[in-house]
């Protein structure tokens, strides 16, 4: 019986590591709902369906990523020909320097031809259009993600139940309201890192085009982008940026560090404590290990879920390590105020 155990173990083990791009993709469809809910529950209030709530949020998504495509991919384009025009003329007046000045060169040309390449809206339903088998992987990905979530707001409160009646009964309160209380640090996290991703974006560019930065668009939004990557990602577009401004004087690049890194600063000790506030409960030491961990085991794409990970471990590990009552526990809130469900 002992073998037959150990043998299932590493069977399941094993599965669920083929499976893992699922499994990952299942959690991002959980994580979406859980963001998307509140305002679902919203609608719902004023006589809005559930699925009528959520095509809404999906439109609002589309149009949210049009619309950024929209404004940054033509200033991305006029900024990269700006900078193989300069670098042309630079070329033909220091006709010494064209070596160390190709490799720029090429990069800038590469750079222009995918931004130039990039598909237009036409092309996106145009029956005829080619893709290669990596685009319907992501097209995939994308369409099982979002189909995962809005089925997961539909049909949430019937699946807590059934989980629920397999649990003994003592239990089934302190199991309800921990789920509860993961769904709502899940679904503010979200919310809290596309608040930050926009406001990064809009500050840092802001501040890069008033210190006259080359490429200022494209700095200020990857500075936003990257603030999905826990730690890592805002020490890496600080690099960048003083990178790209000490092309422009030592001045600058001292300017453009005072401006990232005091951003940060602001972020950590003034404007997170009062948006984020403790939304997921863990220590910056636990975040960096948990996305080191994850990143050498699973993978760069997983590193994005490291948070969450974490941060539905702490609560499991805190409900039944600590003996902590979930009920107890502060809901976090961004946005919306997320009543947990009573179990």
């Amino acid at each position: 019986m002992a073998t037959l155990v150990a043998l299932a173990v590493i069977v399941a083990a094993i599965a669920l590591w083929k499976v893992r791009l699922v499994v990952a993709l299942f959690f991002v469809g959980m994580i979406l709902a859980a963001a998307m809910r509140p305002g679902v529950e919203w609608l719902h209030t004023r006589r809005v369906p559930k699925a009528a709530g959520i095509l809404l949020h999906y439109v609002a998504l589309l149009g949210v990523f049009a619309l950024l495509v929209w404004l940054i991919v033509p200033q991305a384009i006029s900024e990269v020909q700006q900078a193989l025009n300069g670098r042309s003329a630079a070329a033909q007046v220091h006709q010494a320097a064209a070596h160390t000045n190709g490799i720029e060169h090429e990069f800038f040309v590469a750079l222009d031809r995918r931004l130039r390449h990039l598909p237009s809206a036409s092309q996106l339903i145009h029956p005829a259009l080619t893709v290669t088998r990596t685009a319907l992987e992501v097209l995939a990905g994308i369409l099982f993600t979002l189909a995962i979530a809005a089925y997961w707001i539909l049909e949430r409160e019937r699946t807590e139940d059934v989980l629920l009646s397999m649990v003994p009964r003592r239990k089934r309160k302190v199991v309800g309201d921990t789920w509860g209380l993961i769904d709502a640090k899940l679904g503010a996290f979200v919310r809290g890192q596309l608040l930050m991703i926009t406001f990064v974006s809009t500050v840092l560019s802001a501040a890069f085009f008033a210190l006259g930065l080359p490429y200022w668009l494209l700095l200020g939004v990857f500075a936003g982008v990257v603030e999905m990557v826990p730690v890592v990602g805002p020490l890496i577009a600080g690099l960048v940026a003083i990178g790209v401004a000490l092309t422009v004087s030592w001045q600058t690049a001292v300017l453009t560090a005072v401006a990232v890194y005091g951003l940060r600063l602001l972020q950590d000790y003034v404007i997170n404590p009062r948006v984020m506030g403790r939304v997921v409960g863990l220590s910056p030491l636990v975040v960096l290990v948990t996305v080191s961990v994850v990143g050498l085991l699973l993978g760069p794409f997983y590193v994005l879920l490291s948070v969450p990970i974490a941060a539905v471990l702490a609560t499991l590990i805190d409900v039944t390590v600590r003996d902590r009552d979930p009920a107890e526990e502060p809901t976090p809130a961004v946005i919306f105020a997320k009543e947990r469900r009573a179990s």
